[in-house]
């Protein structure tokens, strides 16, 4: 187990600038999540940390040792990758064992070990099957299983559940959730996908363009998120997030709707946010017109125009209504998110 430290941290392909002086702190046993569009930078991070890359500039120490120049090999790391990269004409043993083997590890040794991450993962059943027998999560565990093994001071893992179908990702991310938890290995997770990042993570790094646009705790992002961009990535369905102005007594949506507003605001707000679970059913809320009704069994997800704006609504209530149908709304005024000119969050 170790602590990570990512310094202002650049890195350059030719002329093409991928990452802008980043930094992360990590520390010992934490479950990390690096999240963020596709080209945002993270899993270049990911291989910089891993040796797979060359950093341009800043520096990258785990356990306290600078490992800018130091050899994958030597890094005492261990990364499962998107692709499980196992050997197929190896049995899931001989996959698992197979670092061990390189390292002149006594039979006796690989033995126990192998059988220990087996009975970890499942795989005790499974240990002289090749991957072409086994499942895409099976093959998972197996890449995991490799990994454990070795008793890394830090696990990477880049993407690894994206070739996995839903109900089998949602099953794979609480294993590796309860295995991390288990271990206490410091882990760095990188994925595109924010509900992973959200359900696994201790702390969450939001990337973007090379960039981190916040990191903190899962709900500290969700309850206040630093600017337009987390705003609008984290949380499913995604916040509201309406360009206006202040204005008669409300705020004016470029769209014409006026919204309320928080007792006491007052300021430069030029975009409002709501998130759909934060909009409230309410005789005397702010008329909108449906214009999609998407019942999903434990909510309902209502899309409206108020005026030519269009808002989302999530409900727990079974809203009954027809596109077409008028249908008040109320956002919580509580939870309301104010973003000035710059896209910056407003106090």
């Amino acid at each position: 187990m170790a602590t990570v430290s990512v310094r202002q941290a650049k890195k350059v392909f030719g002329s093409t600038k991928i990452l802008h002086g980043v930094d992360v702190e990590i520390a010992d046993g934490e479950f990390v999540v690096l999240v963020g569009p596709s080209g945002c930078g993270k899993s270049t991070l990911l291989r910089m940390i891993a040796g797979l890359e060359n950093i341009s500039g800043g520096e990258i120490a785990i356990g306290g040792r600078v490992v800018n120049n130091v050899p994958p090999k030597d890094r005492d790391i261990a990364m499962v990758f998107q692709n499980y990269a196992l050997y197929p004409h190896m049995t899931v043993r001989e996959n698992m064992a197979f670092s061990m083997k390189l390292a002149k590890a006594p039979a006796s040794v690989m033995e126990e070990e192998v059988n220990r991450a087996a009975k970890i993962l499942g795989l005790d059943a499974l240990l002289d099957r090749y991957p072409r027998q086994l499942s895409g999560g099976q093959r998972q565990r197996v890449a995991m299983g490799r990994a454990i093994v070795r008793h890394p001071q830090v696990f990477l893992f880049d993407e690894p559940l994206s070739n996995l179908d839903a109900k089998l990702r949602v099953q794979m991310r609480s294993e590796i959730k309860e295995l991390q938890q288990r271990l206490a290995t410091t882990t760095i997770y990188v994925t595109h996908d924010q509900i992973e990042a959200m359900t696994m993570a201790d702390q969450i790094v939001v990337m973007n363009g090379g960039r981190i646009e916040q990191a903190g705790a899962p709900l500290a992002l969700y309850d206040r998120p630093a600017n337009l961009f987390v705003a609008g990535f984290i949380g499913s369905p995604a916040m509201n997030l309406l360009p206006g102005r202040i204005a008669d007594g409300g705020f004016r949506t470029d769209g014409g709707a006026l919204l309320p507003l928080p007792p006491g605001t007052s300021g430069n707000a030029a975009t409002y946010g709501i998130r759909p679970e934060h909009l409230m059913l309410a005789d005397d809320g702010v008329e909108g017109t449906i214009v999609i009704v998407e019942p999903t069994g434990s909510e309902t997800q209502v899309t409206l125009r108020i005026g030519e704006t269009q808002i989302i609504g999530a409900f727990r209530e079974r809203v009954q209504g027809r596109p077409g149908d008028p249908l008040r709304v109320m956002p919580d005024l509580s939870l309301v998110h104010l973003f000035g000119p710059d896209g910056n969050r407003l106090s």
